[in-house]
């Protein structure tokens, strides 16, 4: 007899859309909420998780906080939860303002210092 299972880690991003101002570059960001867990599969299926972390990226700088496991279990299950700064620890420093630029034409968004746009052409 063949087993096929083990233990693994997973990452989910999770359903939850809230912009900001950003306490860490000042700039206007969202809230990317994330979580961590561990899971047991057999023949590729996953069984069950445990160890369930959750923690959120800010879209405009990249800071990374811990969330609070309450809040994130919360939003996991779909109910309505508002994240405050009192619901969150910083983990990572985030690497500032980052200057983004946007095609007019087909809104093609990317940091790179391009002078036309990689995806339709048209000069940004």
């Amino acid at each position: 007899m063949i087993f096929i299972g083990g233990i693994s880690q997973g990452m989910q991003q999770l359903d939850y859309m809230k912009t900001v101002i950003c306490g860490r570059c000042g700039a206007y960001g969202r809230y990317e909420v994330f979580m961590t867990y561990m899971y047991f599969s057999f023949f590729f299926i996953p069984l069950f998780k445990w160890n369930r972390k959750f923690f959120v990226k800010m879209s405009c700088c990249g800071a990374v906080y811990d969330l609070d496991p309450e809040k994130g279990m919360a939003i996991l299950r779909g109910q309505q939860a508002e994240i405050t700064e009192a619901d969150l620890t910083l983990r990572e420093e985030g690497q500032g303002r980052r200057y983004v630029k946007k095609c007019s034409s087909c809104g093609y968004e990317t940091e790179e210092d391009f002078e036309f746009c990689p995806k339709c052409g048209q000069r940004f």
